[in-house]
């Protein structure tokens, strides 16, 4: 028990629910309560909510050693008075621990000094953001608190004591504490409830008023209703806090009056491009928001609230699309927004990863229709047309995001700050701080690992622009690469980057598409700074990356043929058709194409007699996100698989060398981590293989449960191991798959698969 008599002053909603989850959480050996209410306090009595009542706090307050002040703002001076004067009886000690509830902090502090003179040591203003539409003693909930934010004034005249103590209740209550100053309290809560509150109880009356009254609210739709519920809270209260927090509330509605008249006046103009870029910031904003705070990529993965269970399959067929290229997607939305005119994407991928880029731009003013079904259109803004964010750009846990919006953003005059989810914060970003400060940039990053956040300074503080470089990568890195080259377009001179091996070039090929000169030597990239992009439509081919899963699906299972269509085979990309290959896979291309620049083709894959290789070093820049699933493969080839070179693996969402290692040593299958690499010992069967169509394959895994770490591409990887699996695999965490491929299970499923989302932890 925390303490041995609360007080509660007031058994609203709000003063009863806390009474209640007090008491059926046993945090305090006696409860009192006073209102002037006479039946809610009999009543209280009476079903054994507290031991004693009354209108007078006089009558039950001695000993306490907790007051919670629950009354209406107006109403608390008095409340103060009256503790004073039992604190003068001798009723209570001067160190009692005393809080409210109230909606406003700034008067409530105010009235304290008006009555004690000096804050009491144990003064500890709170405000727990909880509510419901009914009010009053009969509508108190123990549960009113679990999971909302409950706000707490450190004030420098309280003792830590109790501090410490009112964090400790209202977290045992359920509640999520968070300190803050009154002031900033006041101006925040004006905006995101008194302003709601007061604009629910305007429309409300706006309506009423009408002659047509009655049919108005008989045909109101759902939206009305679940915007004005809250104008059936208290009337009272709500008076009290207008006039109580009147400069915050004042200042919140002249600038939402500014925004009506905005929107009023594109309505006038019929400006449909920037209407529905307000329309379109705000619905995505409504989400975002929330993942932002949490700092979790949109899909929640703070726990491991969903997993794969797996039943062993022998084959799959069929023809199917894959879902757009993740590397591509981000590039259309940044190039498009950056480029003159309007630029129409298909085949975008609507994954987490590529969401939380679209979000940026839109951040920074960019206005994009959609996605709808892949289809977007952004409406572009030119290379000077970007706006600073209001607050931090929020990449949840897409990588390139981050690095590639380093490079933007360390040419813009504005300051930004970039951050991430957990798992992101976690990678390595001095990758593209340092050569970005080499060109000029002013940027930090975060500890001594140089981790997001990342701070960036505009170059109207610094006072002139990025230069350009001639800048040799230390490993083939896309994103530094493609960083860099963005940064360029801005620099003065000439950027020139050198690539030890040949790394994807989506971001060059998708410049030349916007009509930007992109110099290519051998691995010598260049770009001059000063030139435009020019809008234009860009069709997304399907991401080779995520077909890799299918490609080996098809190649390790029993008399398996399936066929992908117009997947995207950038010579940059296609190492995993070139490690297939040389280790016998039957894999064949067909219907070659290009589209918005990249070259396309359906790939067909066959049942394969897989064989162990060493892998050539120069193709693992090709294929650094298929190792995952390429280790399957190699599981299930005959004879050992060596990789070297690839370092770059572990640096990934995870440490994908060393968590593949344990997941594939969990299933049975003899494996060695090496500094750069993985050894693989594969139990590919000698003689009659999966090819035989009479002989049944046999299992090279066994079953047991994976921990993917919140890794889309390992979750993936251990789903397509089941197909060659003797028992039951469960794969937990695999939330962030919509990071890359959404909807992956059930195309799995649908081509002969068998896994199941278990979604009962989520």
């Amino acid at each position: 028990m925390l303490f041995k008599q609360v007080c509660v002053i007031g058994l609203g909603l709000i003063g009863a629910s806390l009474a209640q989850a007090i008491k059926d959480n046993g945090l305090s050996s006696r409860l009192v309560a006073v209102d002037r209410h006479a039946p809610s306090i009999e009543e209280a009595i009476q079903q054994g909510l507290i031991e004693a009542g009354s209108s007078s706090l006089s009558d039950v307050v001695g000993g306490s050693d907790l007051i919670v002040i629950a009354v209406p703002v107006q109403a608390v001076q008095a409340v103060f008075a009256d503790i004073k004067q039992a604190m003068d009886d001798g009723q209570l000690a001067t160190d009692c621990i005393i809080t409210d509830v109230c909606s406003t902090k700034v008067n409530i502090i105010d009235a304290a000094k008006t009555v004690f003179g000096s804050l009491p040591v144990g003064f500890v203003p709170a405000h727990p953001i909880a509510g419901a539409e009914n009010s009053g003693y009969h509508a108190r909930r123990a549960n009113l608190f679990v999971n909302h934010s409950v706000i707490i004034c450190e004030l420098p005249t309280a003792n830590n004591t109790a501090i410490a103590k009112l964090r400790l209740l209202w977290e045992a209550v359920g509640a999520k504490v968070m300190p803050m100053a009154a002031d900033h309290h006041d101006a925040i809560l004006a905006h995101t409830s008194h302003l709601p509150h007061l604009l629910a109880f305007n429309l409300v009356e706006q309506l009423a008023s009408h002659d047509d009254n009655l049919d108005m609210f008989r045909y109101a739709a759902g939206g009305f209703r679940d915007f004005t519920r809250i104008a059936a809270s208290d009337p009272k209260m709500w008076h009290d806090i207008f006039f109580a927090n009147q400069s915050a509330i004042v200042s919140a509605l002249d600038e939402y009056g500014v925004y009506l008249q905005t929107m009023r006046q594109l309505i006038i103009d019929k400006d449909s491009t920037a209407l529905m870029g307000l329309l379109g910031r705000a619905q995505a904003a409504r989400r975002h928001f929330g993942h932002m705070l949490a700092s979790t990529p949109y899909t929640d993965t703070s726990a491991m609230s969903a997993s794969y269970i797996i039943t062993p399959s022998n084959t799959v067929s069929g023809t199917i699309t894959i879902p757009g290229d993740k590397s591509i997607s981000h590039r259309s939305i940044m190039l498009g927004s950056l480029a003159t005119g309007v630029t129409h994407v298909t085949g975008f991928l609507e994954g987490e990863d590529a969401l939380a880029t679209l979000q940026a731009f839109r951040d920074m003013g960019v206005t994009i229709e959609g996605p709808d079904n892949g289809k977007l259109t952004i409406h572009g803004v030119g290379m000077n047309g970007l706006k600073p964010s209001k607050t931090p750009l929020y990449m949840g846990n897409s990588g390139t995001s981050m690095r590639l919006l380093s490079g933007i953003l360390a040419a813009q005059p504005f300051d930004s700050v970039l951050t991430g989810d957990t798992s992101l914060s976690k990678r390595p970003m001095e990758r593209v701080a340092a050569p970005l400060r080499a060109m000029g940039a002013v940027i930090q990053s975060t500890g001594h690992s140089g981790t997001a956040p990342l701070s960036i300074t505009g170059r109207d503080t610094v006072g002139k622009p990025l230069q350009g470089i001639d800048y040799e990568l230390p490993v083939a890195s896309a994103q530094i690469k493609s960083c860099l080259l963005l940064a360029g377009l801005w620099s003065e001179g000439t950027t020139t980057i050198t690539q030890p091996e040949v790394s994807r070039d989506h971001t060059e090929r998708m410049l030349s598409a916007f009509g930007y000169p992109v110099t290519v030597d051998g691995n010598r990239i260049s770009v001059e700074g000063g030139g435009q992009l020019t809008g234009g439509d860009i069709a997304v081919p399907a991401d080779i990356s995520s077909a890799a899963f299918f490609m080996v699906a098809a190649a390790i299972s029993q008399g398996s043929e399936l066929t992908l269509t117009q997947v995207g085979i950038n010579p940059t990309r296609t190492g995993i058709l070139d490690i297939l290959k040389l280790m016998q896979a039957d894999i064949s291309l067909s219907n070659e194409t290009h589209v918005g620049g990249e070259p396309v083709a359906d790939i067909t894959i066959r049942a394969s007699n897989l064989v162990g290789i060493e892998i050539p070093e120069h193709l693992v820049p090709l294929a650094i996100d298929e190792f995952p699933v390429l280790f399957i493969a190699a599981s299930c080839a005959q004879g050992r698989t060596v990789l070297t070179g690839a370092k770059e693996l572990r640096v990934k969402e995870s440490d994908r060398i060393a968590v593949m290692a344990e997941g594939l040593q969990t299933l049975g299958i003899d494996c060695t981590v090496t500094d750069d690499g993985l050894i693989i010992e594969g139990k590919g069967i000698e003689g009659k293989g999966v090819t035989d169509k009479d002989a049944e394959s046999k299992p090279v895994f066994g079953g047991g449960h994976i921990t993917s770490h919140h890794d889309h591409r390992i979750a993936m990887s251990f789903a397509i191991a089941s197909l060659r699996a003797s028992e039951q695999i469960t794969i937990e965490g695999v939330e962030t798959v919509n990071t890359s491929f959404p909807g992956f299970a059930e195309l799995a499923n649908q081509i002969g698969m068998s896994i199941h989302v278990d979604s009962t932890n989520a």
